[in-house]
């Protein structure tokens, strides 16, 4: 490249740089006590932001902020790509009745190349699970952070603390990366899935560890291309490919892979499940690999009569085909007799179930296996019994 196009791409670039502007909400009114509201002044912040055509990065400091409910809505922006960097505490309201009616605490739509750095996300929610606990009559709750109908979306270092529903929902997206991603919530807390992902293609869940009530992962009807890598799950219910088939008609999922991933004292490992009932949909192209498993309750399940109260469900078999799945090099201990257990329907059994290489052991001796219309192959499969 000739040295004057050199210079002059990078004073372009420089120009570029100098262009980018930086929006702290402290200037619009935000208060880092963790008492006064500072909605308002997140809202201006992003008022400010969409009306912008140069690049734009959204600077929470440090301290902690009191936030409502808040859309981040791209429609009418400018420019659908910004950055925010959070190098303090969101934190939602102690009275759960004030985002608990809400679908969503934080919620992200229509954007492309936004990027999330940092933070914690506070969302105080141990006092709706109580009430839930109770029960009493409880709003449903928010989810603490969503993101929806947006593309090449990167969420890094982001931390979720006590959600009152799931932690983290991805539905309805495009190329996007979770990396370095805590969350924590109590063991007993309900319905705390801590990454739920749906109708999504391209998705990464990287580095991350996860410790909730219940699923650390959840996949959802529609999820194509969901690569899982280096995740610690536990406590929790492990990560689950369903609940599958609550509606007749329904997306399938397809290409996913959970890779070199950690589970302790979880109630299950590697999980699909699906409703009992008649559907349409499908779960086909599953990997999981390279896992570790230390006193999970399931370590390895395929559920297709999940029927969670006997909902409108009983005396029926699910309509869900399960196939190619794949459980390579998965080892460690289990917490009940059952190492592995492969419950399909009857109607449209599980074919293409291939095991390789899993060792699990229930008090110092292989545990068992227990298969019912799972077809497939197995090799280097420690266990007393026959499976496939």
């Amino acid at each position: 490249m000739p040295s004057s196009l050199l210079t002059s791409l990078l004073f372009l670039l420089s120009i570029s740089s100098s262009l980018a502007q930086t929006y702290n909400i402290l200037s619009y009114g935000a208060k880092p006590d963790g008492r006064t509201d500072s909605t308002k002044a997140l809202t201006a912040v992003w008022a400010k932001a969409c009306a912008s055509v140069q690049p734009v990065t959204i600077l929470v400091p440090k301290g902690r902020f009191l936030i409502g409910s808040i859309v981040f809505d791209g429609t009418r922006c400018k420019r659908k790509s910004v950055t925010v960097r959070i190098q303090g505490t969101l934190v939602a309201p102690s009275d759960y009745r004030v985002i608990g009616k809400s679908s969503h605490w934080i919620f992200f739509e229509h954007l492309d190349r936004l990027s999330i750095y940092g933070g914690v996300l506070d969302a105080q929610g141990a006092s709706l699970w109580s009430c839930k606990k109770s029960g009493k009559s409880c709003p449903s709750g928010a989810t603490s952070i969503g993101f929806q109908s947006s593309t090449n979306v990167l969420i890094s270092g982001l931390t979720s603390l006590n959600s009152q529903m799931f932690h983290v929902a991805i539905n309805g997206c495009n190329n996007v990366k979770l990396d370095g991603v805590k969350v924590s919530a109590d063991g007993n807390s309900p319905n705390t899935d801590g990454i739920h992902v749906q109708s999504s293609t391209t998705v990464s869940i990287l580095n991350s560890k996860i410790s909730t009530g219940d699923d650390c992962v959840s996949i959802g009807p529609g999820t194509n291309g969901l690569w899982i890598e280096n995740v610690a799950c536990g406590p929790g219910h492990g990560i689950s490919i369903g609940s599958l088939g609550k509606e007749s008609v329904e997306e399938g999922v397809q290409n996913v892979t959970v890779k070199t991933a950690t589970f302790t004292g979880t109630e299950n490992g590697v999980r699909i499940k699906s409703w009992a009932r008649p559907s349409n949909g499908f779960a086909k192209n599953i990997r999981f690999q390279h896992c570790v498993m230390n006193n999970v309750q399931n370590p390895i399940i395929i559920d297709q009569k999940y029927c969670p109260g006997n909902d409108n469900c009983p005396n029926q078999v699910s309509g869900i085909k399960i196939s190619d799945v794949m459980f390579f090099d998965i080892h460690g201990t289990s917490a009940t007799e059952v190492g592995v257990k492969f419950d399909c329907s009857s109607k449209k059994p599980c074919t293409g179930i291939r095991i390789q290489d899993v060792k699990l052991t229930y008090r110092n001796k292989p545990a068992v296996a227990d298969c019912s219309h799972a077809g497939g192959t197995e090799s280097g499969f420690q266990r007393p019994n026959n499976c496939l």
